[in-house]
């Protein structure tokens, strides 16, 4: 039940003055729903406003002056503007207004009145001139000019300065919340009460009070990531407080490992163990398998569904795409076999007699294995004793999916995989809910992708050694990019290039794209897989997954335009058997020095982890790693770069309130409960779970 403390500022935004059924949808997309989403829009930029006389104007600047309307020039016809000359006793300042607003400017603003303007100077030719005028008042009503000016965002119909307007009257529906920050952590930050960093953030006196290290926005950051770490905490708390069989290792997964042509690498080991400790506590376990592409993250499943058949007991491991999931059915599926463990592959291409064996074999226990789709959590699927899912690409599916399969068993224990490398100060924002095993070593044997950066100019040179390559045997991916502003242009681009490429080296080139419907894409991609295909030209849809040990050159079109880590997980296609391999970067000079860095680090390094963390350190705040798609959370005041060391806190913060006060009955525990409708981050949301 919600606070009755925060009503106001749950009420629709139609409760503001000033907001009806013109203004309400345009103020919703900007903010959102409710006067707390009004209340929450920051300022973005200060206008300062600086008196002036016209031979003391300065160009560019936001500048007040004092004159006399001296004369109105109508427009001759309604494409020119209506103009106003003013005079200063200095010069003359020229007021310009396109289209209707002329007539009524000029009935307020007669000749001879004297008259406050306030806005950007221009020049035109020889003269001054301030179009659209920001204040145009009498002298009785200088004091609505502000000297200093918060400018809010906009939209189309809905003006900066009235949504200032609605943010300030929003603030006025904020009570006096209760205090559930620890007084000894606000002292050491320096922070100020809730309600004022909230009245500091619409009332900003300098440029210091916009950024993010300034000492109330550091507060307001803090109290959103400590509503979102304690609904982690809860919930994790909620997992462990569900019993689970527990599972010993067992004979199985060592005669698998004693049967592998190579040695556990030691974060391999590590992860298997942290598993197994897991296994072992009768708790429901909810792990992060976080390790790079070709790191050895199946193999580590795979030990741990060994583990699970041989307590008699089944597992689910679901992948995204048909093609990952046949993948995976192919690697696992004959190791567990030589060991007794039979695998069933259920994907959504099965019909009729075989898809209803299959289905037979998972709920008589005969297939201790299930690996599929979405299909796995299909309404007609049963388990006999599903006991562990595992989840490829975790952040590729919804919580509701992911909650589906699980509800398949009785506290099934869960191993998510991601090869997303997330920098070690965002795991938290991500994962918190989760606990986390890195896989931060290479397996032996993989070959190091040889990367080299060239300009667009040179793209015939490099379509020539393509050609060779393919001669002598060898497959390729090359990658063109798709942002949705231009999907069509790029779509076209990403055409043409495959076109060019077909004139270039024959008929086996291919084309992949994210228009084409799965089963298109698959039937492409297992071309592709199966070396019909022997170039893949293809926008990012083969990011993730598709394995081709034959494939030993990729090249990546306008790299420039792709993010740090996007450009290693796709570097990540090649490389994975034991020829030599190369990738290709390919961008638009001149490079900007950030793109510049970019490249660089690529060619110095292929540690996934710490591609993410200087991916972070380049990007700075905003969708840092293109995370938005990896389950990063829509923080408002929070900047993931900024308020590193803020997250770190409020984790350790979260632990340990759970740890002391689990059901939040305390003074500071009421508090908190207040902060966690405040933010809508509590233990309950759906739409925010990792695990």
């Amino acid at each position: 039940m919600r606070p009755e403390i925060l009503f106001p500022l749950y009420a629709p935004v139609t409760t503001l003055k000033g907001v009806g059924a013109r203004v309400a949808p345009l103020l919703e997309k900007l903010a959102g729903p409710i006067v707390r989403d009004v209340l929450f829009l920051a300022p973005h930029s200060l206008v300062r406003r600086r008196p002036a006389t016209v031979n003391t104007a300065i160009e560019g600047e936001v500048q007040t002056f004092t004159v006399e309307i001296d004369e109105h020039q109508k427009p001759r016809s309604p494409q020119q503007p209506w103009k106003i000359r003013t005079f200063d006793g200095s010069g003359f300042l020229t007021l310009v207004y396109f289209g209707s607003f002329g007539h009524a400017v000029a009935e307020k603003n007669p000749v001879g009145a004297k008259r406050i303007v306030s806005g950007k100077v221009e020049r035109f030719g020889s003269e001054w001139q301030i179009s659209h005028p920001d204040y145009l008042v009498a002298p009785d009503k200088a004091d609505e000019i502000p000297e200093v000016e918060t400018v809010y965002p906009a939209t189309a119909g809905l003006p900066a300065r009235t949504v200032r307007k609605l943010a300030l009257q929003a603030l006025t529906q904020a009570a006096d919340l209760p205090e559930w920050q620890d007084p000894a952590w606000l002292a050491k930050g320096g922070f100020p009460t809730w309600k004022e960093a909230l009245e500091r953030l619409h009332a900003p006196v300098n440029e210091a009070d916009l950024l993010p290290i300034a000492p109330h926005i550091r507060r307001l950051a803090y109290d959103e990531l400590l509503a979102h770490q304690l609904a982690m905490a809860q919930r994790k708390a909620d997992r462990r407080a569900e019993p689970a069989d527990k599972i010993a290792p067992g004979p199985k997964a060592a005669a698998i490992v004693a049967d592998l042509p190579f040695k556990l690498t030691g974060a391999q080991d590590r992860a298997l163990a942290d598993v197994r400790h897991d296994f072992a506590q009768g708790e429901r376990m909810s792990r992060l398998l976080q390790g790079d592409v070709g790191s050895g993250k199946t193999v580590v499943a795979m030990l741990a569904i060994a583990d699970v058949a041989a307590a008699g007991a089944q597992s689910a491991l679901m992948a995204p795409t048909e093609i990952l999931a046949r993948q995976h059915y192919e690697t696992l599926a004959a190791p567990l076999a030589a060991h007794g463990i039979t695998t069933v592959l259920l994907t959504g291409r099965d019909k009729g007699a075989a898809r209803a064996e299959k289905l037979r074999a998972l709920a008589s226990g005969a297939a201790q294995v299930a690996i599929g789709t979405h299909a796995l959590f299909q309404n007609e699927v049963h388990f006999q004793s599903l006991q562990l899912a595992v989840v490829d690409e975790q952040h590729r599916f919804g919580v509701a999916q992911r909650q589906l399969l699980q509800a398949k068993g009785r506290s099934v224990h869960l191993l998510a995989m991601s090869a997303t490398p997330i920098p070690r100060t965002l795991e938290l924002t991500v994962y918190g809910d989760l606990d986390v095993s890195r896989i931060d070593e290479k397996p032996p044997g993989r070959t190091p992708v040889a990367t080299r950066a060239a300009p667009m100019t040179r793209v015939d040179e490099v379509e020539a050694r393509l050609r060779e390559a393919v001669a002598g045997g060898a497959q390729a991916f090359w990658i063109c990019p798709l942002v949705s502003e231009s999907e069509l242009v790029d779509l076209k681009a990403a055409e043409q290039r495959a076109i060019e490429l077909r004139a270039t080296i024959g008929d086996g080139v291919g084309l992949v794209h994210g228009k084409m419907t799965g089963p298109e894409k698959d039937a492409v991609m297992a071309d592709f897989a199966d070396n019909r295909i022997k170039v893949l030209v293809a926008t990012t849809v083969v990011e993730v997954g598709v394995n081709v040990p034959n494939a030993t050159i990729m090249v990546i079109e306008q790299a420039e335009r792709f993010g740090l880590a996007q450009l290693h997980q796709l570097r990540g296609r090649v490389g994975r058997g034991r020829r030599e391999s190369s990738c290709v970067l390919l961008y638009d000079p001149p490079l900007s020095e950030t793109a510049q860095k970019r490249l660089d680090i690529l060619r110095r390094t292929d540690d996934g982890f710490q591609i993410a963390e200087t991916d972070l350190e380049l990007r700075g705040g905003g969708d840092a790693l293109g995370l938005r798609q990896s389950g990063f959370p829509d923080y408002v005041f929070a900047d993931p770069f900024a308020h590193r060391d803020l997250i770190a806190a409020a984790g350790d913060d979260a632990r340990l309130i759970i740890g002391r006060d689990p059901e939040l009955t305390s003074e500071r525990g009421k508090a908190l409960r207040v902060l966690q409708e405040l933010f809508d981050w509590r233990a309950s949301s759906p739409l925010k779970d990792a695990g």
